[in-house]
């Protein structure tokens, strides 16, 4: 029983301590562009690349 007068306390804080990194995060702009990793891993920009490099060979 006297465990718990040391978890609560221990609890709480860690429970602000959370909270006070999300309010970080947010304002940090860590959630401003949740798709733009997803969109870019899907972009093929070996394609444009290749076609450059394809078109100055023949001029």
């Amino acid at each position: 029983m006297d465990v718990i007068y040391g978890l609560i306390p221990g609890m709480i804080i860690l429970g602000l301590v959370a909270v006070g990194v999300l309010f970080w995060a947010a304002r940090s702009g860590q959630f401003d562009d949740l798709d733009g990793d997803g969109q870019r891993i899907l972009m093929d920009e070996d394609v444009e690349k290749k076609d450059e490099h394809e078109g100055q060979g023949q001029g």
